[in-house]
């Protein structure tokens, strides 16, 4: 509930008092608005309670979204008398206003009014003031109270449940990914939307996915680095625009918009947990808006998240000590006493543990007949997430000393430490001229940076340096051996200046800019003790002979769980980028729109592309558009993909379909390995989009929209198979070199094709006292690679394209992902009280893990419930995953299975593995039902 204080007055008037009060974005037409006499609205009432109110005897209707966004629109009795022309820029979507006015009369009122109000241009259009349904491609407006509805903390959990063409896959074991999950769109990967921050490129994130999930080889955007509380809506576009905006915009462009309010706000806690008792999350939020004088804010949020990890692992079914005996049923005998006690939950496979800061800023001020803007936003994440168990029967990784007996006799499980520092600011200055043009010039820098490091383990090698070159005794070694060490670490930092210019002209609209960008990218080398393989000298083992049969002579070199980057890994690279762009609009005749956009990119190192965008809207009648676009894109190679380097240990599927360790090294295509195979450079991804949509506004509170899309790239950049000794005599050179014992590469090596359909209804209407807002919104995709090639002349053309890019790879990309998502969701409100309550459907997806395995269909149900105490104080309850729902149980690409029985007979332990769900793809996690309470105070 707000209190209002709005006079009578006229109705374009009236709502920009109305959106000042409740800082609240009012789409509407100026034009159409101003014929109207609004009514007073004074004392407490719900937002739309209040706009209706208001409306009351115009022609003038208020309704919300499927997004809570609030318009107002003609009402359908009266729509189709309506014979006022359209414009360009005729709609006007309206922000709290910068400065309340004083002034006395209409006219006076007239000109402050439209001083002071903001016409947005809405991502996917430059013409300011477009509204949604005219824009010639499908464009999601997510409003903050859309996004705190969902009841999540996080912000990629939040699009993922109101956006169903946005996923946010989780998966466990699987390195830096499991501190920062990979965010895709339409069913591409995370590198194949563009994000921006208030219409500025957003940089990506550091970290580069190579193990086995979603977006495998790709690198994406931190999204949970933007505090939910500093945003004031997010708007998708949901179609491919390379040509507007540059690379990375295939699947489309998320832009974030911060909050600028220059008064009020909120401080909010909130507190939950999953219903097996784990995975608490403490979330508080801190929001406050400040007029800097009479011509200018300043909006600032703070942000406390601190989650407790989550484990739904398995029991460990296999041995941890040496001596077992297999017996004929396949069941192990225990030999070493110690097995019969030793724990059995040793694995943590889950959420990782996560605590963040963050702190956003954003602000603007008139100056010299135009605006100063800029923002500042910075995070801190302190993540611990755990790798595989090494038991004490692992003589690589846990080594046997002179006692018989391992360094860490009961086993220990490495814990991988990730501390994510993300910054970016931005600074620019707009000026509007009364020629109805526009100038905007910006620089934008953006930087991530991870740092690794790893404990409770221990370098094997190393135990070995202690046992044969200083003579330390078994108790010594065990005491003194170090448990920790700083892995390495890597920063990403994107510079942007941008120049924009745009104007009005009496039959069409003209904006054109330029771009200039520079893009680093490091790799930091860890401590010497995470890398060094202290008991190898050149592939040679240099305690040979020298155990006297007692103990080890050769064990893994490197940190366990995590190992380490040498100095010979260390990057340092940096790649300058120019851009310019031409984007025009126009109304060719009075119901149709078209727009056309060229843009013309130079990276260095691969060279320019030119690509085009053509789309139109055609109102067929007042009540039903058509809107259709086509264009070219591309996606540079990111400067992960051509310059990341390391030597990892992965677990993957053996001949008997268990898990088994290997040191797989990623080779930068420039580096000598990949060189003397002759493989090229990355060139970029090539794509062509093609979209048709519909848009039926049924009545005044029916809309339906439905959209086809489809989408082809050419020379998609994949990561290779694992590829190891035998497969090539020039390669088997070369990994005997490298110190690897397989390798991989990204290359360009496939060409995909993406067909799906969006569909979005929503009714909003009055029932049970209330009002009710009903959405449907769905996503069918699907992708198919239509074919693998391997570069023509290098070492690999020898080698079978389904041994360079295995069935595992092309499943990744065609299969882990649902291919289809839909939510439906109802809110109602009635006085104090909001109830959202939202069922959310995740379709089969199938993984390819030695095995195959289709995971079915999903219902998930979340509900929450606010309630207004007082006039500022609310209190909320609620649950997501409500009824406790699971994916089906894993049973492929397990670990640790089997039955173990002591001399009697008795079985100490029986498990099919330690991965009870899979840990390669969860679309919606596998951690069961999450209940949370939370507070909020309002300004």
């Amino acid at each position: 509930m707000v209190q209002f204080d709005i006079k009578a007055q006229r109705a374009d008037l009236a709502l920009i008092e109305f959106a000042k009060q409740t800082e609240q974005t009012v789409v509407f037409s100026f034009e159409l608005a101003k014929q109207y006499q609004a009514q007073s609205v004074f004392g407490y009432y719900t937002q739309l309670d209040a706009l209706n109110t208001m409306l009351q005897n115009t022609e003038l209707d208020a309704v919300v979204d499927q997004n809570g966004l609030l318009s107002v629109k003609l009402n359908q009795i009266n729509r189709n008398d309506n014979n006022m022309k359209k414009l360009s820029g005729v709609s006007a979507a309206v922000l709290p206003l910068l400065m309340a006015t004083n002034s006395q009369g209409v006219n006076a009122q007239e000109q402050a009014a439209q001083e002071k109000i903001e016409k947005i241009a809405i991502v996917g259009s430059r013409v300011a003031g477009r509204s949604v349904e005219d824009l010639p491609v499908p464009v999601d407006i997510l409003s903050a109270e859309a996004l705190e509805n969902t009841g999540q903390t996080e912000v990629g959990r939040m699009l993922q449940a109101i956006a169903p063409s946005f996923n946010f896959s989780s998966s466990s074991i699987s390195d830096g990914t499991d501190a920062l999950r990979p965010a895709t769109l339409r069913g591409l990967g995370p590198d194949q939307t563009l994000v921006l921050i208030n219409g500025k490129r957003r940089h990506q994130a550091s970290i580069i996915h190579i193990n086995t999930s979603v977006g495998r080889g790709t690198a994406g955007t931190d999204m949970n680095a933007i505090p939910a509380a500093s945003i004031k809506r997010i708007e998708v576009l949901r179609d491919g625009a390379a040509a507007q905006y540059g690379s990375d915009a295939i699947a489309g462009v998320i832009n974030i918009v911060l909050k600028d309010a220059e008064e009020g706000g909120k401080a909010a806690i909130n507190y939950g947990q999953y219903s097996e008792g784990d995975g608490e999350t403490v979330n508080i939020d801190f929001n406050k808006g400040f007029a800097l004088g009479d011509e200018g804010y300043l909006n600032t949020t703070l942000n406390y998240r601190d989650r407790a990890p989550t484990n739904r692992a398995g029991l460990h079914g296999s041995c941890q000590f040496y001596g077992c005996t297999e017996l004929d049923d396949g069941t192990l005998l225990a030999s070493d006493p110690r097995e019969l006690t030793a724990p059995r939950d040793t694995f943590r496979i889950g959420d990782a543990d996560s605590q963040q800061f963050a702190l956003t800023v954003n602000t603007g001020y008139e100056l010299a007949g135009g605006e100063l803007y800029g923002f500042i936003t910075y995070s801190t994440r302190d993540n611990e997430s755990a790798a595989f168990f090494r038991h004490n029967a692992n003589a690589g990784g846990n080594p046997v000393l002179q006692d018989g007996d391992a360094v860490i006799p009961m086993g220990f499980l490495p814990k991988i430490n990730t501390t994510i520092d993300d910054i970016s600011y931005n600074f620019g200055f707009k000026k509007e001229f009364d020629n109805d043009s526009s100038l905007d010039f910006s620089y934008t820098y953006g930087e991530n940076s991870i740092d690794y490091t790893t404990s409770d383990t221990i370098n094997g090698s190393y135990a070995n340096l202690l046992r044969y070159e200083q003579g330390l005794s078994v108790e010594d070694i065990r005491a003194t051996i170090p448990r920790e060490a700083y892995a390495y670490g890597m920063e990403l930092s994107l510079q942007t200046l941008n120049l924009d210019y745009t104007k009005d002209f009496d039959d069409y609209s003209l904006a054109m800019g330029a771009e200039l960008r520079t893009d680093e990218y490091r790799i930091l080398e860890g401590s010497e003790y995470a890398y060094r393989d202290y008991d190898t000298n050149n592939g040679v083992n240099i305690y040979d002979g020298l155990s006297g049969g007692v103990g080890s002579e050769n064990a893994s070199g490197g940190t366990q769980g995590f190992g380490g980057s040498s100095p010979d890994s260390s990057v340092d690279e940096s790649r300058d980028v120019i851009s310019f762009y031409v984007d025009a609009e126009t109304y060719v005749i009075d119901d149709v729109i078209i727009s056309g956009a060229l843009r013309y990119d130079n990276y260095k190192g691969f060279g320019d592309t030119v690509n085009f965008k053509l789309a139109g809207n055609w109102a067929v009648t007042d009540d039903v558009s058509l809107r259709g676009a086509v264009s070219t894109g591309f996606r540079a190679p990111s400067m992960q993909q051509l310059y990341f380097n390391n030597i990892s240990t992965q677990f993957v599927v053996g001949p008997n379909g268990d898990l088994i360790a290997e040191e797989v090294g990623t080779f930068r295509n420039d580096s000598t390995l990949a060189q003397s195979i002759g493989i090229p450079k990355l060139k970029e991804e090539k794509s062509e989009n093609l979209s048709l949509g519909i848009v039926y506004n049924v009545t005044d509170n029916v809309n339906v929209t439905i959209d086809y899309y489809s989408i082809d790239i050419d020379d998609r950049i994949v990561i290779s198979n694992r590829l190891g000794k035998g497969l090539s005599s020039t390669l088997d050179a070369a990994l005997v070199s490298s110190g690897a014992g397989a390798g991989q590469f990204f290359l360009n090596g496939a060409d995909t094709e993406t067909q799906g359909v969006d569909f979005v209804a929503t009714w909003n209407t009055e029932g049970l006292g209330g009002t009710l807002d009903f959405t449907l919104a769905a996503n069918f995709t699907e992708t198919d690679v239509v074919d693998l090639f391997t570069p023509a002349g290098s070492g690999l053309e020898t080698i079978p394209v389904e041994d360079v890019f295995s069935a595992q790879e092309t499943s990744i990309i065609e299969e882990w992902q649902p291919q289809d998502r839909v939510n439906l969701s109802a809110l109602y409100r009635i006085e104090d009280l909001t109830v959202n309550l939202s069922l959310n459907r995740y379709g089969e997806y199938t993984v390819q893990d030695g095995g195959r395995q289709t995971y079915g269909a999903e219902v998930l149900t979340d509900v929450k419930i606010n309630y207004y105490v007082t006039d500022n104080l609310s209190l909320n309850i609620g649950a997501n995953n409500l009824f406790d729902v699971y994916p089906d149980k894993n049973t492929i690409g397990n670990s640790r299975s089997g039955t173990i029985v002591d001399a009697s007979g008795n079985t100490i332990v029986s498990s099919t593995g330690v991965f009870e769900y899979s840990r390669r793809s969860a679309p919606f996690g596998f951690n069961g039902a999450y209940y949370y309470l939370g507070a909020e105070y309002r300004f």
